[in-house]
């Protein structure tokens, strides 16, 4: 072989070796429980995930039932993601069946849940709840608690794929700063109204975190999960309440059955404010096929119905 050859060669072999890493990159194979969780998870991971969502765009996670493909996505899988907090009763049983070997990440695991009192109970929650304390598992309905979860999310996807780390701490970095912008838009937006008139009717108790976080209080006939029915005279106490506080609008949730709330607003005369996006996205086509995009629209449904009464 002459030395043209041979260089040649060595030059082809050292391209070869420098394009490999590139051409063979990494990409895991991830299962999030919800809509929500699974699109932070692909934010963090960008290219080197590929996100399989459980329960999908409008589905209720309360009332999921696992499908066999569940399975088999769930015992392929690097990494699994879950919310948290009670959410997913579902899981402990999808996970025996698919024949998963590994643990579930939780999401949630360094956020302080909210505790719903018996008294707010009382008042909000189901027929059934007659423990003194529920936390509450909707956690992402803060943008503070996301960031919680972005930090679980690189750390788990790190673990998982370390040589692409650096790639998973620029998109945490990067989508960190946007929930932050989110934040300050909606205490910017919410602001406007003054806090004793900040009051809206929705189907379920998931705006814990929402009303907490931008001083908003939520009323709702069912409690935390809407796998409860509401009592006949909690439903009653609700209706005197939100005529107490003279609460002018109610909000369907794009995962629930609208049939309780749309009772309770006939009896109180509350009128329709929209659609909310509670616990899933929309499809891609509608008004929330993101996390940033589903929050950015709540928020600004709420405001153009708190605007309205004022």
């Amino acid at each position: 072989m002459t030395l043209k050859r041979i260089a040649l060669a060595l030059g082809c072999a050292t391209a070869l070796m420098a394009a490999t890493p590139a051409a063979f990159a990494k990409t895991l194979d991830v299962v999030a429980s919800i809509s929500v969780l699974g699109d932070v998870v692909k934010e963090v991971g960008g290219d080197h995930v590929d996100v399989t969502t459980l329960v999908g765009p409008n589905g209720d996670p309360h009332e999921y039932e696992p499908a066999p493909d569940d399975a088999k996505h769930l015992k392929a899988a690097d990494v699994v993601f879950v919310s948290g907090i009670g959410l997913e009763g579902w899981m402990d049983r999808l996970i025996t069946a698919s024949g998963y070997a590994g643990q579930p990440v939780v999401a949630s695991a360094n956020v302080k849940p909210r505790e719903m009192s018996e008294e707010e109970g009382h008042d909000h929650a189901a027929e059934g709840a007659d423990h003194d304390h529920e936390q509450d598992p909707h956690v992402w309905n803060d943008p503070k608690n996301v960031e919680s979860w972005v930090e679980v999310i690189e750390a788990a996807l790190a673990k998982a794929d370390p040589e692409d780390a650096a790639s998973f701490k620029a998109n945490a970095e990067r989508y960190t700063a946007e929930l932050r912008k989110l934040d300050e838009y909606a205490k910017a937006e919410i602001g406007r109204t003054p806090k004793e008139d900040r009051k809206i009717l929705t189907s379920h108790d998931a705006f814990g975190y929402f009303g907490d976080a931008y001083g908003v209080t939520f009323l709702a006939p069912q409690g935390l999960s809407t796998e409860t029915e509401a009592s006949a005279q909690n439903v009653a106490r609700l209706i005197d309440q939100i005529k107490a506080e003279k609460i002018t609008t109610y909000f369907f949730e794009n995962s629930n059955d609208p049939r309780l709330v749309r009772q309770v607003a006939e009896a109180t005369g509350a009128k329709p404010g929209g659609e909310l996006y509670v616990e899933s996205l929309s499809a891609k086509d509608g008004p929330a096929p993101t996390y940033l995009k589903m929050f950015h629209y709540n928020v600004d449904q709420i405001v153009a119905a708190l605007a309205k009464t004022n």
